[in-house]
């Protein structure tokens, strides 16, 4: 008996540490969030280039916690508006920060 409740006195500590370990802080994602983060990379990166006036090879895409950030250079500040309105457009994104560059 007393190694069966030793024995889950263990696990119990096991699976905490675990869990505290997929758990986000401010400066880290946890593990659900990176996967999200992903998949709305994704989306967006797939809604630029549906967009047939956008080069999606010009435009890289990152996201951290829902806030999607655009980078690279691109032909002229309509470009950038429009990767900016299409990607704000994506459903799960918190917000859109530009950091888009002209040629």
């Amino acid at each position: 008996m007393k190694q069966s409740k030793l024995f889950s006195a263990v696990l119990l500590v096991i699976m905490l540490a675990f869990f505290a370990g997929c758990a986000s802080t401010p400066n880290k994602e946890g593990t659900g969030e990176y996967i999200d983060d992903t998949v709305l990379t994704t989306k967006v990166k797939t809604a630029i280039l549906g967009e047939k006036t956008l080069s999606s090879a010009e435009v890289n895409v990152e996201t951290y916690k829902g806030v999607v950030q655009l980078s690279g250079f691109v032909k002229s500040a309509a470009d950038i508006n429009k990767a900016i309105d299409v990607a704000s457009k994506v459903p799960g994104v918190k917000s859109v920060k530009n950091d888009m560059r002209l040629k």
